[in-house]
This record gives C-alpha cells, sequence and structure tokens, in this order.
C-alpha cells in the first residue's frame, strides 16, 4: 500500500489499494500521445461534459434526502434473482449467442463459442471501502468461481461501480484476457494481473481474442478512483464481434451523436447493452435517461428497431435521486412507442436475443408505487381531468 503525503500537514497516510495506481512510464507516454489527450485531461467526444452535478447543491440535497424520495430509492421487497442461474448456463446457446445480466453493468455475453464478462462487479459496495458506499440491494446470482471459463474481461471506464478491486483480484489468479481503456490497465497491474494478459486501447482501436473482435468506441463520461480526478484514465463503450454474432456494451455515458457513427461503422447489432438508470437532471451529460438509451439503441441499429436492447446500470445500486423501478417502468414505454425489443431479465437469467425475450415486469411486485411522469397525457375515456400518468403506478 502506497501513501499519500499531505503538504500541508507534513504527514502520510496510507493508500487505500482499491485506489488502483496512476499511470507512468511507456503507459502514460501512450496516453500523451493519444488524440483524444489534450491539457492534460481525456477530452469527451464533442467537448468538455459536466462531470460534477450541476445547478444547486442546497437544491439536489432536498431531492436526494427527502424522506419519501429515499424510500422509493429502494425496493420494498426481495429482488428475485434467477434461481438456475448455474444449470442454465451449463447448457450451450442455441443460437450461438446468449447474455446474463447478473446485475447493474454486469453482464457474460456468450458469443460464437467464446465467453465475454463486462465489468464485473462481484463485491458488496461499489466503494474503496468495505464499510461504506452504495450496499447492493440484490445478491449476486452466483459466485464468481462458478461462473466457469471466461476467456476476455472487458472492463469499459474505472468507477468502483464497474472496476471492483476484489473481483479483478480473483480473476487474476485464472488465464482470462482483459480488454480495458486506456491507462486502465495501470489499475489492474497493482492488483496482479501480469502485463501480458492486457490489451489496452484507446478510442478505435481493436484487438483480437480467439475468434473475437473487441473494439474500444468513444462513450461521453469521465474516471477517477482516488482522491484527485487525474483524468489519466479513458472511459469507453465497446463492440464485440465474432463470427456470426456482434453485440455492443455501453459503459456509461450521455447521450451523444457518435452513436450513430458507431452503429455505421460496426452494426447493427444482435444486441445491445445500454445504461440508462442513475440517470438525474444533476449531471445529464454523463449518464442517459431511459428515453435518451432508447434513442442511442436505435441510432446504433441505422434508425430503426433491431436486434434486442438489454437495459443496465440499474437496479443493483441506489445512485441517483430516481425510483428504483423508474428506470424499467420508463424503459417499457420508450421502447413501447417506438416497437424496439427490450429484455427484461431477472438478475441471473440467461436469454438468447434471437429467442424468446423475458418481458415480464418483476420489478412491480417489489417496488413501491410511482408516478409516470414521462407519460404523454392521455385522457381516459369516461373519467375528466386525468391522464393514463395520473393513474398508472408501478407497484400500485
Amino acid at each position: 500500500m502506497a501513501a499519500f503525503r499531505f503538504p500541508s500537514a507534513g504527514f502520510s497516510v496510507p493508500r487505500p489499494a482499491a485506489f488502483g495506481a496512476d499511470p507512468g512510464g511507456e503507459r502514460m507516454a501512450r496516453i500523451r500521445r493519444s488524440p483524444h489527450f489534450r491539457d492534460g485531461v481525456f477530452q469527451n467526444p464533442g467537448g468538455t461534459a459536466r462531470t460534477r452535478p450541476s445547478g444547486s447543491a442546497t437544491e439536489f440535497a432536498k431531492i436526494y434526502f427527502n424522506k419519501e424520495a429515499r424510500a422509493r430509492r429502494a425496493p420494498e421487497g426481495t429482488v428475485p434473482v434467477h434461481a438456475t442461474t448455474l444449470a442454465d448456463l451449463a447448457r450451450p446457446p442455441a443460437t450461438g449467442l446468449r447474455l446474463t445480466w447478473m446485475g447493474h453493468s454486469s453482464v457474460l455475453a456468450e458469443i460464437d463459442g467464446q465467453r465475454v464478462l463486462f465489468d464485473p462487479v462481484w463485491g458488496e459496495r461499489c466503494s474503496p471501502f468495505p464499510f461504506a458506499g452504495p450496499k447492493r440491494l440484490h445478491p449476486v446470482p452466483l459466485p464468481l468461481a462458478a461462473l466457469g471459463r471466461v476467456d476476455v474481461v472487458v472492463i469499459s471506464h474505472d468507477h468502483y461501480d464497474h472496476l471492483d478491486m476484489p473481483t479483478i483480484k480473483a480473476l487474476a489468479g485464472t488465464d482470462t484476457v482483459f480488454a480495458v481503456p486506456l491507462g486502465v490497465g495501470a489499475h489492474l497491474e497493482h492488483w496482479g494481473v501480469p502485463a501480458g494478459r492486457l490489451r489496452e486501447l484507446d478510442w478505435h482501436e481493436s484487438t483480437r481474442v480467439g475468434g473475437l473482435t473487441l473494439t474500444a468506441t468513444p462513450a461521453r463520461h469521465f474516471c477517477g478512483r482516488g482522491l484527485r480526478n487525474t483524468q489519466h484514465t479513458l472511459w469507453a463503450s465497446w463492440v464485440v464481434a465474432g463470427e456470426e454474432h456482434r453485440v455492443y456494451h455501453s459503459g456509461d455515458t450521455g447521450y451523444f451523436d457518435g452513436f450513430r457513427e458507431i452503429g455505421a461503422a460496426h452494426g447493427p447489432f444482435d444486441a445491445t447493452m445500454i445504461q440508462l438508470g442513475a440517470y438525474a437532471e444533476f449531471w445529464p451529460d454523463i449518464h442517459m435517461t431511459p428515453e435518451e438509451g432508447v434513442r442511442a439503441h436505435l441510432d446504433l441499429q441505422g434508425g430503426a428497431p433491431h436486434g434486442a436492447l438489454l437495459p443496465i446500470h440499474w437496479g443493483t445500486f441506489n445512485l441517483a435521486p430516481h425510483a428504483w423501478a423508474e428506470p424499467g417502468e420508463w424503459t417499457e414505454d420508450a421502447a413501447g412507442e417506438v416497437g424496439q425489443a427490450v429484455a427484461f431479465p431477472q438478475p441471473g437469467e440467461p436469454f438468447e436475443p434471437a429467442g424468446k425475450l423475458p418481458v415480464e415486469p418483476w420489478w412491480r411486485a417489489v417496488s413501491a408505487p410511482i408516478a409516470h411522469p414521462w407519460r404523454r397525457p392521455r385522457v381516459v375515456e369516461g373519467v375528466a381531468g386525468t391522464s393514463k400518468g395520473d393513474l398508472d403506478l408501478a407497484g400500485g
């Protein structure tokens, strides 16, 4: 464990291992050569995005700590977790592509005979400390060791809810390859991943693992794990293409025009995994609402409904002011309006995008009633002055 020195105080304190390590040497030289690194930091596509909450801190605190609102940010009952994940994964996918959402942004993709694990977080909290920080709202569907062979682990960026030190340390003892954005490899090496098993990519760079091509593509977000946010590690979305299938994982991102460019270069996709939870009006540049997430999926597919959309970055950790069940409800409405197929698996429930999708709104059984302010007013026949948005409550 390294140490932080506070010059004004004249003493050092231990630096938690979970903070990772800053890039140095040839890695830092490569970062400085990146066309996306300017003025000492990585830049977002289209210019700088606001990475800190905007607006009044008082207003944010009023919303975030409101007693009634806080209650709605967590389930009222036990979140259902798929009971037969291990047995289901023992059978190969009939269509050659199967996705298993493990919660939040962690997804196992079995694609053309290879197994890809996106943003694996098996820890109890997304935090550098085991005693503080957002705690899981449901258990992981199965132990990491029971997952079996993983050919490649893909990391989108170095925030704690996407890059979990205990999980990485466990996977470091296997033969898996790690595909990460530029600079993130410093953390993994610090935690015991051999340099020879790292594929560290800038945007638009690709690597081959087995029969798969993995390409780091742009995203609109930011990075940082320690007390200082140096912006020396990149964030990315990812395209994974096999011989027959291709998928897209958004990581964390705000909505931007680049989705159309990614789709034109790499799509269409059999499935997309799109971040559409933990959004708020206070940080509109770096996370998407469900409506924006559906729009991003359509952009990636050339503008028309195609493939399956798997919502990620919701349901597992309480990270924003919105109601816990709101991403599910809003996504169902937004996708329904444009005719886009969406998969709503319970955590741990495998599904094949070309097969029957899980569409049951499972969250309603354990959700407090929530409003639907995004719904367009529609007068209910025979009831004056009402709308569907007024009457229909999730969990009601």
